[in-house]
């Protein structure tokens, strides 16, 4: 995919979260907005009177030179064209999979759904890695577990943007303490802005 550049000329990258209802998105961004200070302006969120995500959140990130424009999309299913609107132009993507071994279908569905609309370019044109969130909580699928589903679905290895064949990143989340929600935000980003860099050195 090719960022965009805002009105001061800043390339602007655009970072999507994914995954299904509850697994923890708008909380992994809002622990970037409140507690990690590199977000600029408001975080915009549509909800429901439960609470939960209606249409997206959206907050502007800033890391050096470039703005990252980050969204989270609504996962429960009645919501099916929101989330494929929000994966317009979407430069690198954050799949949040809920670890309770009970949301493991409803977290295949919602990879399924994701592999459908960006076809053989996840993990190949656009950076993916993997948040399994809450691996506080009891009766935990394995990481291991986890891989094996990615094997299946084809994207158990990515080509990072040096073109190497290498395992999705799955990072073990809390995004309620923030564990490791920076580290793997920073990580897909860097990626994302790695692999447009080296894309304007090719002939």
């Amino acid at each position: 995919m090719c960022p965009s550049r805002g009105s001061d000329g800043k390339l602007v990258f655009k970072i999507v979260y994914w995954g299904a209802s509850l697994s923890g998105k708008t909380t992994a961004v809002k622990w970037m907005f409140e507690k990690e200070g590199m977000a600029k302006g408001k975080m915009q969120s549509i909800v429901d009177p439960t609470g939960r995500t209606l249409f997206f959140d959206r907050m502007t990130a800033g890391v050096g030179g470039v703005s990252l424009q980050v969204y989270t999309v609504a996962g429960q299913k009645r919501h099916k064209f929101q989330r494929k609107t929000i994966l317009n132009g979407v430069d690198a993507v954050i799949f949040v999979w809920d670890a309770q071994e009970d949301q493991t279908e409803e977290n295949l569905w919602s990879l399924d759904e994701l592999i459908g609309h960006l076809s053989g370019a996840l993990g190949k044109k656009i950076p993916f890695l993997v948040q399994l969130n809450k691996v506080d909580l009891p009766n935990l699928i394995s990481k291991t577990k986890v891989e094996e589903y990615l094997k299946e679905k084809g994207l158990g290895t990515i080509v990072n943007p040096h073109g190497i064949e290498m395992s999705t990143q799955i990072y073990d989340t809390i995004a309620i303490q923030g564990k490791n929600i920076k580290r793997s935000f920073q990580q897909v980003a860097r990626d994302a802005v790695l692999k447009y860099y080296l894309s304007l050195k090719k002939p």
